[in-house]
């Protein structure tokens, strides 16, 4: 009896030991976030899904060079270019506000983003990241210098998009974005006109620091062309991302030569774009720098 007893004490421990183990085994992976869909706040010349991390302030610089299929007496668009900088701050690590200045139209440029929600594995697994982003351009050109407005709203374009992104392994994302443009109406320049829009795009990860990107906007140009002095497109972007420590350098072909969503958007066509299968296309490129005003790390 006294046998029994002493084995009873020396294998119970061990079986509940065991036990647990199963039982941690058998048991659910834990609910984590989904991270890096993309490399940056941009996936071409619209936005990803990505914000700033809390307090820090991303510094980018765009450019955008003439067209290529100007020839070597343009040295293919090189010869002109314009520039946007901007300037990105994590409020939090789901919301972004940035600024920006762009010498087309002299257009000042600010935009508000917000992270919903995020893609999850494991436990009540959640399959897409949600972005809400809305923008504002103001074209604050005078008469002298090309600002012919006959009320202020006429100088205001919005737009509203919400991003949705799904990160399939560590080499695919791909992001849909639907979209709504708001612009003076041509026929009551103080009203507002509502102009639909639907971007997809994506990323290809061939290594731990480059990645291969694409992205196509359909706008509803029927309704654009009631205001519009020349022919618009819809506007296409192929492009390559390189990450280098703090940096994320952006190479760039598209055939619109605006960088904010009111030009890319709404003006790809007569002297800020053109037809990309039948080589309007401009070569560009973004860097951006971020800097941590994290007093905690």
């Amino acid at each position: 009896m006294k046998k029994l007893l002493l084995l009873a004490l020396l294998t119970g421990p061990s079986a509940m030991a065991q036990t647990d183990l199963l039982a941690q085994f058998n048991k659910e992976p834990a609910r984590r976030p989904v991270t890096a869909t993309f490399k940056s706040t941009r996936l071409l010349n619209g936005h990803s899904v990505e914000t700033i991390k809390a307090h820090h302030l991303d510094f980018r610089i765009s450019h955008r060079f003439d067209r290529i299929n100007k020839g070597i007496s343009e040295l293919y668009g090189l010869d002109f270019a314009t520039i946007r900088l901007g300037l990105e701050y994590g409020i939090t690590d789901a919301v972004t506000l940035g600024i920006g200045r762009s010498s087309i139209e002299k257009n000042i440029d600010a935009y508000l983003k917000a992270k919903l929600v995020r893609q999850t594995l494991g436990t009540h697994a959640f399959p897409v990241t949600v972005t809400a982003l809305g923008t504002l351009a103001l074209d604050p050109r005078s008469p002298q210098q090309g600002g012919e407005f006959k009320v202020y709203s006429e100088r205001l374009t919005g737009t509203g998009h919400v991003l949705i992104a799904r990160k399939f392994n560590e080499s695919v994302s791909l992001q849909v974005t639907p979209t709504a443009i708001f612009r003076p109406s041509p026929t009551a320049p103080s009203q507002t006109e509502v102009v639909p829009a639907v971007g997809v795009g994506g990323r290809f990860k061939v290594s731990k620091r480059v990645s291969i990107n694409a992205e196509y906007y359909w706008v509803d140009q029927n309704q654009l062309k009631s205001n519009q002095p020349s022919p618009t497109f819809d506007p296409i972007a192929l492009g390559i991302d390189l990450e280098t420590g703090g940096h994320v350098f952006q190479l760039i072909f598209t055939n619109s030569f605006g960088m904010i969503e009111k030009q890319f958007l709404t003006q790809t066509g007569g002297s800020l774009g053109g037809q990309f299968d039948k080589g309007d296309i401009h070569f560009g490129f973004s860097i951006s720098r971020t800097f941590s005003f994290n007093n905690h790390k």
